[in-house]
């Protein structure tokens, strides 16, 4: 059977599929180490002279391997479209010893504000209810502010910005 590479495979879907889902399948590939962003590079090549391919190499430069879902990834574009991007993705927060609290999936440090993405598959079960409670109290303890955003949230392109604004 015929198999296409990962890096050719991402080149098609770009000229084919809506920006957030480009992206978001450029995060999934970097994420899981399936391509590196030197790799990425070769797709600009790949897509060069085909329809759709000047807007879609736009897209490239907004790949960062560091989101974990396509809810990160969804609401890290909605927050740069919406001029209020975060400052860092996946930052570790740590007590004055050091110790590690928590990864935020964004974090915009002058304002001490924090963005968790709650998809339903990992945010769902009470066991990770309680795990989500136990840390954001740890967080909210340390002086920060906790929101927490679905993928609702993220199809109106202006209701997680507004919620963001209100702490910037």
């Amino acid at each position: 059977m015929l198999t296409t590479t990962v890096v050719r495979t991402l080149a098609d879907l770009l000229l084919h599929v809506d920006r957030m889902s480009a992206v978001s399948a450029l995060d999934s590939a970097l994420f899981q180490g399936l391509v590196t962003p030197a790799e990425l590079d070769s797709v600009e090549g790949l897509i060069r002279g085909r329809r759709n391919a000047v807007v879609s190499r736009t897209w490239l430069g907004l790949a960062d391997g560091r989101a974990e879902s396509p809810l990160e990834t969804r609401g890290r574009l909605v927050c740069v479209d919406a001029r209020v991007a975060p400052d860092s993705l996946q930052a570790e927060i740590r007590r004055a010893d050091g110790t590690v609290v928590a990864r935020a999936d964004m974090l915009w440090s002058k304002s001490r504000l924090i963005g968790e993405a709650d998809g339903a598959e990992f945010h769902d079960r009470p066991d990770a209810l309680y795990r989500d409670r136990e840390r954001q109290n740890e967080l909210v303890a340390l002086g920060y502010t906790v929101i927490r955003f679905t993928w609702q949230d993220t199809l109106d392109p202006e209701r997680l910005p507004a919620i963001i604004r209100r702490f910037l």
